[in-house]
């Protein structure tokens, strides 16, 4: 098992269950809050590129604070409909683990990073098809709530079960979206996901981490398990 949360198998990850499903934190801004967070190692911590965020980093400081990490901490690139280029330089100056493309990237735009681990994030409103999310050959989804103008870290939730009637993706899923303390692990043993991802909930104000709410959310999420 890799620490991606997959099992190998031929060209094709095989979604492992009976494990702990992995954390990511993500809108990390600051290098005091990105230190504090990684004593509580997450499995991954998420930088924002998209410049209308009010998480918003800029790529070189970004590179200043992840180069003071552990490498055992995943770290992943947020970006909006970047361009190409941007992208690619600021994957390459960070070293960035894995890209998390959150705007209507095109699935042959999603492709030109196959070198790297690629998340496809979708909104979700009321209905979801499967042949929408399944035109993205990329590592993994991720699946957080639709707000109109706002790509992510809305904190509002949506209804999980519209995930749960997708069956089997065959790829890891993040699970974002109004995920707090009090309903990540309701949340985990409703989806299974491999991954969950939060923002908004553990902060004091955009862009700033309550750390004593991040350790309880990471604590709750680590005592859920999934079993089927």
């Amino acid at each position: 098992m890799d620490i991606l949360g997959t099992v190998p198998f031929g060209d094709s990850p095989c979604l492992w269950k009976d494990a702990m499903t992995k954390v990511k934190i993500c809108g990390i801004t600051n290098l005091d809050d990105a230190l504090k967070i990684a004593d509580l190692a997450p499995d991954a911590m998420g930088f924002v590129f998209y410049k209308k965020s009010p998480r918003y980093i800029e790529p070189l400081k970004a590179y200043g604070i992840i180069r003071q990490l552990p490498v055992d901490i995943l770290k992943v690139g947020v970006f909006v409909d970047p361009k190409e280029r941007d992208a690619r330089r600021t994957a390459k100056l960070c070293n960035l683990d894995m890209l998390q493309f959150h705007g209507k990237e095109s699935p042959r735009f999603c492709e030109k990073f196959a070198e790297r681990k690629v998340i496809k994030a979708f909104r979700i409103r009321k209905n979801v098809k499967i042949e929408d999310i399944l035109k993205y050959d990329t590592f993994a989804y991720l699946f957080d709530a639709f707000v109109k103008a706002k790509p992510g870290g809305t904190g509002k939730k949506f209804n999980w079960k519209l995930i749960k009637k997708l069956g089997d993706l065959k790829r890891p899923i993040f699970l974002g979206g109004g995920l707090n303390e009090r309903n990540v692990a309701k949340a985990i043993e409703l989806i299974g996901p491999e991954w969950v991802d939060v923002s908004s909930s553990v902060e004091i104000k955009p862009g700033r981490k309550n750390i004593e709410k991040a350790r309880r959310f990471i604590q709750a999420a680590r005592s859920a398990y999934v079993t089927g």
